[in-house]
């Protein structure tokens, strides 16, 4: 069989090593065949929820002698399950010498037929002639090249000097922005004018319920991005600007330029952006916390006391609520990368920096620099190679170890690195 799409990220690149040795064995003549008659087809998958085959199986539980035969492998259209042998798909016999393998190959890799491949859709070419794309065909290979309009210019042109194309335009990609430029206004900042519109353009359904607002920055630009919940739809940009800084009052005008008032989403950021969110006074203050009345400066109660009076309202002049709230307490998401961020920063600030847990760390993560490693600064994959090393667990001393499987456990049970905690009790719980 031929063996495309080589190019493409969700497309396997490499072969399992008992499938290897059986292929071997078969070609020898000393072993036996493959169980199935056509292989698992994959297809590039059209979301993350349904049709993705490694979000839905859990490869983690997979062992080699224990637990092998219940691991259900799913069948979906972005991978299709193998065939197995039967009458009409026999176990073929194998080639006498390479060089009758090398032909095979060769014959299969130009002319396999649909049926062979498992794919209705393929179209074997039946002509040498040359093939020149059409507008459409041209645009799904800039889009899978995923190129820029400058790219996608390059692109064409060159094609259209070395006479590859005929009925296609270099221009059109000047002016692929139009159909969308109408539902958005440019003054200091670019942002969605009509919301409701931009969705029936694209063909989508607006439940303000389904879709958070993301909203970030940076030393250069703010911005503001629809996500759906559900990963099923791409994410829409509804504000950008690379002259506004981060704050309330910035904030607030991307707000009301988006009209957030008549939608009413989700809203999550991290915890900067939460505080301009909610009014809070930014730096070190005694009542940071929107959910509970938690007193930072309270050292001698920060492992003693469990529950701290949760917070009624957000009054502007009292515990630390500097301005008035820009969405509702209740409308907030914590992002949970954030809290495991804060929380590993918090455990590793705390430890003896010339104990043996410490230094377990900074070997894990030679490239890192003092400051960072003393800090707690690390990001969500370093987390994830602390979580799973034995070694670093065998170096904690038990008040260490309590800590670090309590850490632990919280991940695993609010599975924190999937999914946003959006009820209010859990968070206050969490707090």
């Amino acid at each position: 069989m031929p063996m495309g799409d080589q190019d493409k990220p969700w497309a396997p690149h490499v072969i399992c090593g008992s499938c290897r040795s059986t292929l071997e064995g078969w070609l020898r003549g000393t072993g036996r065949a493959m169980p199935f008659a056509i292989p698992r087809i994959w297809r590039e998958p059209k979301n993350h929820h349904d049709d993705c085959y490694f979000c839905m199986i859990d490869v983690t539980k997979y062992r080699k002698v224990k637990g092998r035969q219940a691991l259900q492998y799913p069948d979906i259209p972005s991978s299709r399950a193998p065939v197995p042998h039967d009458d009409s798909l026999p176990v073929p016999q194998p080639p006498e010498n390479m060089e009758d393998a090398m032909e095979i190959s060769s014959e299969g890799s130009a002319g396999s037929s649909s049926h062979e491949m498992g794919d209705e859709d393929f179209a074997p070419r039946t002509t040498s002639e040359p093939h020149f794309p059409s507008q459409s065909e041209l645009d799904d290979l800039i889009r899978d090249l995923g190129l820029t309009k400058s790219g996608a210019e390059l692109l064409t042109s060159r094609m259209k000097e070395w006479n590859l194309l005929e009925d296609c335009r270099i221009s059109v990609y000047r002016k692929r922005h139009e159909e969308f430029k109408i539902y958005y206004d440019f003054s200091d900042m670019c942002y969605c004018k009509d919301v409701t519109g931009l969705f029936t353009a694209l063909g989508l359904e607006h439940d303000p319920v389904e879709w958070r607002l993301f909203i970030d920055s940076s030393t250069r630009s703010l911005k503001a991005v629809l996500l759906h919940n559900g990963n099923k739809n791409p994410s829409l940009p509804l504000a950008h600007s690379v002259q506004k800084k981060e704050n309330y009052h910035n904030v607030k005008q991307l707000l009301e330029k988006i009209n957030y008032a008549e939608f009413r989403w989700d809203v999550c950021g991290d915890f900067k952006m939460l505080a301009f969110l909610l009014g809070l006074q930014g730096g070190y203050t005694k009542y940071s916390c929107f959910l509970c009345l938690w007193d930072s400066k309270a050292d001698d109660d920060h492992y003693n006391k469990v529950h701290c009076p949760p917070r009624v309202e957000l009054q502007p002049g009292m515990l630390n609520v500097l301005r008035q709230p820009l969405v509702d307490s209740k409308k907030v998401l914590l992002p949970p990368l954030h809290i495991k961020l804060g929380l590993i920063k918090q455990f590793v600030k705390a430890l003896d920096f010339g104990g043996e847990t410490f230094q377990e760390i900074c070997l894990m993560f030679p490239k890192l620099s003092e400051a960072k490693l003393k800090g707690g600064i690390f990001v969500g994959p370093q987390v994830n190679k602390m979580l799973k090393s034995e070694k670093l667990e065998r170096a904690m001393t038990k008040v260490e170890r309590e800590a670090w499987c309590s850490f632990r456990d919280l991940l695993t049970r609010k599975q924190m690195k999937y999914e946003y905690l959006t009820n209010l009790s859990e968070l206050q719980e969490v707090d």
